[in-house]
């Protein structure tokens, strides 16, 4: 096996967990809040603590990245979330379910801006969009693998267990150490460049002679050089963040309202959830060669037309299943493809120095913004007893988060990091 595909599939594994833990989310509040009486704000309440959470990890992480290197933070992010997992099977009340779940967070958000930076720095320019949406696509396989945990365990063996199977990654840490060395970028700009060199020759990649002219800080991410990017950057992620945990944590609760029981929202959110493999693999197909706007402006503008037709199709006293399961997968598809290349365009942007600590803040406004679409959906329903209109925004906030990158984001399609992100330092 190459160097390039046991690197994939050592961070995509992380990736996968990481989607596992946090989508399992979705099932265990729906169970919970049945099983102690909660109202839809305070199920909704517990899901913000988690992506509270994941924004603060998200900010940091990339920050303590660029100073301590990709791998340790990328390892330690995943023991920290995969065991608080396990204890947030011991929670014994709302209150203690979301406080363990705001700690779970930390680790949940502060892995995936890190792992994104670190595959980024090894892909070969030719490929590197292919790449990360790759590594992203195993989102996909720990949604489905959640979706189908929530339709089976939960049922029948209650949601802590479900929760305690949600510590399985802790094991995957072993895997990591020996798989994934440091990024010979990181190694080069910290002035370690014997290091970065055996760690390119094994990795059989590109070595970079020196470090870079110009070494950035993190107050130029707001500087003239980037304030562009990083405004176009954080728009992005608050859109796809606020639409994404919005729909999809709260799915299993939201076709509750509409008559379906538990266990059939759980399978139904199994099938909508399968639809996002393809469309990461479409995104994959398309990156590299139409670019990385193109893609992500289609991606966003499809997500938002299914899930206004999802709107429609709830209108119904009983909706009819199939229709539920096709607008649903059109969102699944479009939305995750999108996820894909928004984690391959945010490490682009910035230079070697800085590049986990814009990915991270990226993600982390995002994720702050996003955190309060769970509690706003919540709100909704108890205004609105339904979720047509929740789809709806949703719809909207996709469709400007398109925008958005139509009219700020700058193509990156083949070009080096080095050319992507120094040489706009430098100028």
């Amino acid at each position: 096996m190459t160097f390039q595909r046991r690197l994939l599939l050592a961070a995509g594994g992380g990736w996968l967990f990481d989607a596992l833990d946090l989508l399992l989310v979705g099932a265990v509040v729906a169970a919970a809040g049945r099983e102690w009486g909660l109202s839809k704000p305070a199920v909704g309440a517990i899901i913000t603590a988690n992506l509270l959470g994941m924004f603060l990890g998200a900010a940091l992480s990339g920050i303590v990245a660029d100073r301590f290197g990709r791998k340790a933070v990328f390892t330690w992010t995943l023991l920290a979330y995969s065991l608080l997992s396990g204890v947030s099977a011991l929670a014994w009340s709302a209150g203690a379910l979301a406080l363990i779940r705001f700690f779970a967070g930390l680790g949940l958000g502060g892995e995936l801006p890190v792992a994104s930076t670190l595959v980024s720095e090894f892909a070969p320019t030719a490929h590197r969009g292919r790449t990360i949406v790759m590594l992203e696509s195993f989102w996909a396989y720990g949604s489905v693998l959640a979706a189908l945990i929530g339709a089976v365990v939960v049922p029948a063996a209650g949601w802590r267990t479900a929760l305690l199977i949600g510590m399985l990654p802790a094991l995957y840490v072993f895997v990591i150490r020996r798989a994934i060395p440091e990024s010979p970028r990181y190694l080069l700009a910290q002035g370690r460049g014997a290091e970065a060199r055996e760690v390119a020759r094994i990795a059989g990649i590109a070595y970079e002679t020196k470090p870079p002219a110009v070494r950035a800080g993190l107050g130029d991410l707001f500087a003239p050089a980037f304030a562009r990017r990083t405004a176009m950057l954080w728009l992005l992620w608050i859109a796809l963040v606020f639409s994404y945990y919005g729909i999809f944590t709260w799915l299993p609760s939201l076709l509750g309202t509409k008559g379906f029981t538990l266990s059939e929202s759980l399978w139904l959110t199994l099938a909508i959830a399968i639809f996002q493999i393809p469309g990461y693999y479409a995104a994959a197909a398309l990156v590299d060669r139409l670019g990385r706007k193109a893609t992500l402006v289609t991606f966003l503008t499809c997500a938002a037309i299914g899930s206004f037709f999802f709107a429609n199709a709830t209108l119904a006293p009983s909706p009819s299943v199939v229709a539920v399961i096709a607008f649903g997968a059109v969102i699944a598809f479009f939305n995750l493809g999108a996820w894909g290349v928004t984690y391959t365009y945010t490490p682009e942007q910035y230079p070697t120095s800085i590049r986990a600590s814009g990915a991270g803040l990226a993600a982390g406004a995002g994720r702050l913004v996003g955190a309060f679409s769970p509690w706003l959906v919540g709100l909704m329903l108890n205004r609105f007893g339904a979720p047509y209109n929740v789809f709806v925004v949703f719809a909207f906030v996709m469709l400007a988060g398109a925008l958005v990158v139509l009219v700020l984001g700058e193509e990156t399609r083949g070009k080096s990091l080095e050319e992507l992100g120094e040489s706009q330092l430098a100028a």
